[in-house]
């Protein structure tokens, strides 16, 4: 295991490049040949408590790519955790290659890794992993959770990921409404996977007319027959007359090309890191009037599930009660984003920093 930490004599484009421009702690690469296992943990921010991220699979193209993943997750997880007022850093977790390879041995070794760090990083599912994932990992760590509720854990954090999701939504759709009833809006849903699934559900039943689309056509067939949207094609939904485009498959959806086709009034979904370049297209959303709902504040739904979890003591009541406040922690920053004139997910990160930093007065790093 090679553990790699930021220096301040670096090259742009270098992995110590991309650490030092997004203010990493720490990146570590795991490698098995046994088992086959390539991994990367990417641990951001410790400075109000242990890492906490997800950890998701995936047939990254190059090496490269999943680098530049991990990093950018990891960090989204700092915001999002620190907006959602808990005592947890941000890390992230991703493994290279086909879901197919897991077995028990594959993810044992994993959970080995994840011991190794001693607490700094306490991992979680993702895309691609499963709670069962979680029971193999946690035979190796105590630095897991999510797991099913009959060994003792939360099960499935993706309805609450879903309800976070909603009531971030309202509190979009109030600020460029004038209220934040959803019946009879037109919603677009890229992503029918378990957070989508769960959100579609909501929707139809406030009474919105929701369009879905994914890259798989026997999920999309599966929750139309079940809630009643509609289905469309994937390359449809950017050009389509919508009051809503939520995003919930995965990044980068809001780019160059989208943002010029997209005819839509709000964009709140699921998916982490939704815009291609933080900076440039927030600003493009800002210039266009389109109301941004940052995807790490309203998704937080399910770390506040798996943190509860995590630190004992879960209550699902108590969980519900704090994801709801998802909904005035979006419309606060919709309004900062408003009377500052900077695009919400800049709001955001200044309002999580804001805290980071004041509660790096009282305590150091974990």
């Amino acid at each position: 295991m090679l553990e790699i930490k930021a220096s301040e004599t670096v090259k742009e484009g270098s992995i110590f490049g991309q650490i030092t421009t997004m203010d990493h702690e720490q990146l570590v690469i795991c490698h098995d040949q046994a088992t086959g296992l390539k991994a990367l943990i990417g641990i951001h921010n410790t400075t109000l408590g242990p890492a906490l991220g997800g950890t998701r699979m995936w047939p990254y193209a190059t090496e490269s790519e999943a680098i530049t993943d991990v990093l950018r997750l990891s960090r989204g997880m700092t915001f999002k955790n620190a907006l959602a007022g808990l005592n947890l850093g941000g890390g992230k977790a991703v493994i290279i290659g086909d879901p197919r390879l897991k077995n028990e041995a594959f993810l044992r070794r994993f959970g080995r890794f994840v011991q190794s760090l001693g607490g700094r990083y306490v991992t979680a599912e993702d895309v691609n992993m499963k709670t069962s994932d979680m029971e193999y990992i946690a035979m190796e760590t105590r630095h897991v959770t999510g797991l099913p509720e009959i060994k003792g854990g939360a099960g499935d954090p993706s309805p609450v990921t879903a309800y976070g999701v909603y009531v971030g939504m309202k509190a979009a759709a109030k600020k460029a409404f004038g209220s934040d009833s959803l019946a009879g809006k037109r919603i677009g849903v890229q992503g029918v996977g378990q957070v989508g699934k769960y959100l579609i559900h909501h929707l139809i039943k406030e009474g919105a007319e929701v369009l879905i689309t994914d890259i798989f056509e026997d999920k999309v067939k599966q929750v139309a027959l079940e809630t009643g949207a509609v289905s469309i094609e994937p390359s449809m939904i950017y050009d389509l007359e919508m009051d809503i485009y939520a995003p919930c498959a995965l990044g980068a959806t809001i780019n160059d090309e989208t943002i010029d086709r997209l005819k839509c009034a709000v964009i709140s979904g699921g998916a982490n890191n939704q815009l291609q370049d933080e900076s440039k297209h927030g600003q493009m959303l800002l210039d266009k009037g389109i109301i941004y709902a940052p995807d790490f504040l309203i998704n937080a739904g399910g770390v506040i599930n798996v943190g509860a979890e995590y630190l004992g003591g879960y209550n699902r009541d108590i969980v519900m009660q704090q994801t709801e406040k998802i909904y005035d922690t979006c419309l606060i920053t919709l309004e900062k984003s408003e009377t500052e004139k900077i695009p919400a997910q800049q709001a955001a990160i200044a309002t999580a920093k804001e805290r980071i930093e004041a509660i790096g007065k009282v305590k150091l790093p974990f």
